[in-house]
């Protein structure tokens, strides 16, 4: 049997802009929805569409905890980490599938 993926992710609207974290198990899909505008909420209405950062686990445990984690980081920390993984803050979400491209 396979294994399942699952993701935490940090979307952008723009360099040093305004963040999102959100958990997933399927990457393509959900930036397909936060790009599209399909999902209502604050991604959308903050235009938070670009994918910066994003982690890989085998666990949704271990993906929820991490999110979690995240989210109560202070924003210092959480531009540090986009920064040290994506130092041009390139949307990665391009490398996932090319028709996402902005």
């Amino acid at each position: 049997m396979p294994s399942r993926s699952y993701y935490v992710y940090i979307l952008a609207s723009q360099r040093n802009g305004t963040l999102y974290i959100g958990v997933t198990n399927d990457l393509v899909r959900r930036m397909y929805e936060h790009k599209s505008g399909m999902l209502e909420g604050f991604t959308k209405q903050y235009e938070v569409t670009m994918l910066v950062y994003y982690e890989e686990f085998y666990s949704s445990d271990d993906a929820i905890k991490r999110e979690k984690q995240l989210k109560h980081w202070n924003r210092k920390w959480k531009l540090r980490l986009v920064e040290e993984i994506n130092p041009d803050w390139k949307d990665l979400s391009e490398s996932l599938n090319p028709s996402y491209s902005s």
